[in-house]
């Protein structure tokens, strides 16, 4: 996924200049920080031996596709139905993010617990 976001910011830097406008590009750019971003999520999600994190990473995925994806093909079509996708994307990352953090949360809830316990048992 990291290596496609490159490949697609440098074609959209390099080969895309004289077709996209200003605020074409600026959709573009847009498109591939979220993708490189949420790449590098991926990637440290799936370093993780944790299964419950691993949910999270198809809501990433899905963001990337869902999200990135249509701002790419909108800056290169300007067709308006599909900037109605990007939206699905952004909630698919959120929720994405809100796995992480739950699990986390449930993670340090966990800890803390067992903190107390042990000090109560002293």
């Amino acid at each position: 996924m990291g290596f496609l976001g490159v490949a697609i910011g440098a074609f959209g830097a390099h080969s895309l200049k004289q077709y996209l406008t200003p605020e074409t590009t600026e959709t573009f750019r847009t498109g591939v920080l979220y993708h490189l971003i949420h790449s590098s999520v991926l990637l440290a999600v799936s370093l993780s031996t944790r299964l419950d994190l691993m949910k999270a990473n198809k809501f990433f995925l899905a963001g990337i596709i869902l999200f990135s994806l249509s701002l790419y093909i909108y800056s290169l079509t300007s067709i308006k139905i599909i900037a109605m996708i990007t939206p699905l994307g952004g909630v698919s990352f959120l929720l994405g993010w809100l796995m992480l953090m739950w699990q986390g949360g449930r993670e340090l809830r966990i800890k803390i617990k067992i903190m107390n316990i042990s000090k109560t048992n002293k």
